[in-house]
């Protein structure tokens, strides 16, 4: 059985969790290769689109190149199309999630991993995937594993609901210009028409919220959709000693730590300012908020631990283990790598009920969640955990995580996934 594996990079959370499903598959016997648009790690069996080269005449490659070109200049001629989507991207509210469009010059098809896989499974391929080449010219069964919204989208990556905050702390609905009602409409009837044309595609979701959305989109719908979890190397994440942690980091021993991890806290979607505003309103003199990740915002609090940016996996172990509760104050996710690592470490979960968080979360067992979404409620549901902490068993949470979202048992459901759909194949 050979696997190929599609994403657009191999640095991000879909492209860790991409990662961490190709490795379980090298490990349970599986042959499986990546295929990139971007590479920068060394991850064993994976390619970058534009070095591989297939093992063909001169002659050939010159027609190939030549048919290549003549693929972007048809695709991107109108060079007022590329400015109206350049304007749309420009004039979107920052701080919004990504907004990916359906056309690029890359057809992955051509590439020679293709020819070799028994299954394609597609990851996070924005930008990379031209929906409409690859859905025409396929004629391999296809495994889309969902890490946002974007495949089923008219081009969002989320379709957010919130921007911004009250003065009262509550979130703000989003309002969406005709320009991008217009181009998302478009996008989706243009998806929908590639997607059509593909007989046999399995979509897979880590969270249940996620595979109903899939469900119900105009794009997917009738579609086969899984929900499987993704699953995490228990070895790289797991409880080390707290105190050593924290002094590692330099962290006060004595201090109740708050964790938060963001790649950006400008990013509304990860809600970022309604932790910020909890914390004043809280006003404790006994806690210190950690952060990692770029951007940090000093003046959330005097005694603030900015931990940057950790790209090291086993340094994370620390950072999740030095902290007394993870929050996650995210406006909409999926299943966030964060939260999954977090239990992993035995380190309690904190945040709205949104999105695949609700799955992730037993109430006083290894988290809590907010009754809404709102400064007031987050502010104090921290404190209420704060006060309650040594009601959290760390080791049975770590016992759980492990049991529910341990690599093996992911890659183990996609062996089983891959398995009948090859079975199915042969009886056509």
């Amino acid at each position: 059985m050979k696997i190929l594996l599609v994403n657009t990079f191999d640095r991000g959370g879909a492209a860790n969790s991409c990662k961490r499903l190709h490795l379980a598959l090298l490990n349970g016997g599986v042959h499986s290769k990546v295929l990139l648009k971007h590479k920068q790690n060394n991850w064993p069996e994976s390619y970058e689109f534009d070095q591989i080269e297939p093992k063909f005449s001169l002659k050939h490659k010159i027609k190939r190149k030549i048919r290549s070109l003549a693929q972007e200049l048809k695709k991107f001629k109108p060079g007022k199309v590329i400015d109206h989507n350049a304007e749309l991207l420009q004039s979107r509210p920052k701080g919004l999630e990504m907004f990916s469009f359906p056309e690029t010059p890359y057809d992955i098809t051509n590439s020679p991993l293709y020819n070799e896989g028994d299954i394609i499974n597609l990851h996070w391929v924005a930008n990379f995937m031209d929906y409409e080449s690859f859905f025409k010219k396929n004629s391999k069964p296809v495994v889309w594993t969902l890490h946002d919204m974007s495949p089923f989208t008219g081009g969002e990556h989320y379709e957010e609901e919130f921007y911004g905050i009250s003065d009262s702390g509550l979130p703000l609905k989003r309002k969406y210009s005709e320009e991008e009602l217009s181009v998302i409409n478009k996008n989706v009837e243009y998806k929908k028409k590639a997607v059509s044309l593909v007989e046999n595609l399995t979509l897979v979701a880590p969270s249940k919220w996620l595979a109903e959305k899939a469900r119900k989109s105009e794009i997917f719908k009738g579609r086969p959709v899984y929900h499987l979890p993704y699953g995490l190397d228990q070895d790289l994440f797991y409880p080390k000693d707290k105190f050593s942690s924290r002094k590692k980091f330099n962290i006060p021993g004595e201090k109740k730590v708050i964790l938060f991890v963001s790649d950006s806290i400008q990013n509304n979607r990860k809600g970022f300012i309604f932790l910020k505003k909890a914390i004043e309103q809280l006003n404790r003199t006994d806690l210190v908020l950690c952060a990692v990740g770029s951007n940090a915002d000093r003046s959330v609090n005097k005694h603030m631990v900015d931990l940057g940016e950790i790209k090291d996996e086993k340094e994370m172990s620390s950072a999740y283990s030095a902290a007394d509760v993870f929050v996650i104050p995210s406006l909409m996710d999926n299943l966030p790598n964060t939260v999954l690592e977090s239990l992993m470490c035995g380190t309690p979960v904190l945040g709205f009920p949104v999105g695949g968080i609700p799955e992730m979360i037993q109430e006083g067992i290894n988290g809590m969640l907010t009754k809404e979404i709102s400064v007031s409620s987050l502010s104090k549901t921290i404190n209420l955990f704060l006060d309650s902490i040594e009601s959290f068993d760390r080791k049975q949470i770590r016992k759980d995580a492990v049991e529910k979202y341990g690599l093996q048992v992911q890659a183990n459901n996609y062996i089983r996934l891959f398995q009948e759909i090859l079975k199915d194949e042969k009886l056509k």
